[in-house]
């Protein structure tokens, strides 16, 4: 499924990505494969001699200056020029001139967002330590939505023995409505697309087409509504369970009618607990451990915030995506 992203990595210029707030061994081995592997030019957000220190105590061959660049937390020249630019976004959402100059110091996710918005990097990757509810409030305030969006989101993709899998929303809205899962989907569907995959999205339910009316499944019901007025492109149907999901003879045989043929690939789930067990349980049972994501929705520049489950090779992969979405036309 990354080959195509990949090829479109490295058929790019080279872009220059960032990396924050991560845990150093895995944030500094996914970078020595980006430079070895010619994915992007790779900006640690840190302190160069610790930096330095961990390049040498983990046998990497990166030079500061030759393979990376350093933003250092502790004194860098643009530091005055990103506060001020912080406080005048957010004066009137309660950050004063002193918590602008505290944050821009100790918040990485914070210091990655205002480089992409200047134009010092053009892609991000955050958020191996923590939470994304941790990260994403920074990047809001900072980087904000594409236009016309109005909801954060993120999808998770899975490379199954016999299938891929993508599913939405594992990390971002606890209890998103009819309205914003179909902008979701839509999103999901988008993403897709850009990685050459034709999404075939099943809306899930503890309900099959109608066997219940308790307000999870309503709302799963309003949701195929919205999306067959506003992306009546996308294939999709529901709401169905998940094994009908995955099974389009089944499917065929409950509903003969229905508007998506064959498997589905793209799983919509019904709130943030659903999404993120299935998500954890595919991963973990049948996925082995690999995955792509999660791919940040929505957001008006290449962004990704990573979990603090995420392995080097999720890192690399999500470096290569960041470059081709620094490259791609929207």
């Amino acid at each position: 499924m990354m080959k195509p992203i990949f090829t479109a990595a490295k058929k790019a210029l080279k872009k220059r990505v960032a990396y924050a707030e991560g845990e150093e061994e895995r944030i500094l081995r996914a970078a020595q494969i980006v430079v070895d592997e010619g994915l992007a030019l790779p900006t640690l957000i840190g302190r160069p001699l610790v930096i330095a220190e961990r390049i040498e105590k983990f046998g990497l061959r990166l030079r500061q200056g030759v393979h990376y660049s350093v933003v250092n937390v502790e004194q860098d020249h643009r530091y005055r020029d990103f506060w001020q630019t912080y406080h005048r976004m957010t004066e009137r959402k309660g950050i004063t001139v002193q918590i602008a100059k505290i944050e821009m110091r100790r918040r990485l996710t914070l210091i990655g967002a205002m480089l992409l918005h200047k134009g010092d990097v053009d892609g991000l990757i955050c958020g191996t330590w923590g939470s994304p509810a941790m990260h994403l409030p920074y990047l809001d305030q900072v980087i904000g939505k594409r236009p016309g969006v109005n909801t954060y989101a993120c999808m998770n993709g899975l490379m199954l023995p016999e299938r891929q899998l993508f599913l939405v929303d594992t990390h971002v809205n606890y209890d998103p409505s009819a309205e914003q899962l179909a902008e979701i989907t839509t999103l999901a569907a988008e993403e897709m697309m850009r990685f050459g995959i034709h999404p075939k999205a099943a809306l899930l339910s503890h309900s099959n087409f109608g066997s219940s009316s308790q307000p999870s499944a309503v709302k799963m019901r309003q949701t195929l509504e919205l999306l067959r007025l506003q992306a009546p492109w996308l294939e999709v149907d529901g709401e169905m369970h998940g094994d009908v999901a995955l099974d389009g003879m089944a499917r065929a045989a409950l509903m003969p009618n229905s508007t998506l043929s064959g498997s589905a690939n793209l799983l919509v789930l019904p709130n943030v607990d659903a999404a993120n067990i299935a998500y954890n349980l595919l991963k973990t049972a049948a996925g082995g451990n690999i995955a792509i994501g999660p791919v940040l929705l929505g957001a008006a520049k290449p962004v990704h915030v990573l979990t603090a489950s995420t392995t080097v090779r999720r890192i690399v992969n999500m470096t290569a995506l960041t470059v081709a979405d620094a490259n791609a036309t929207r």
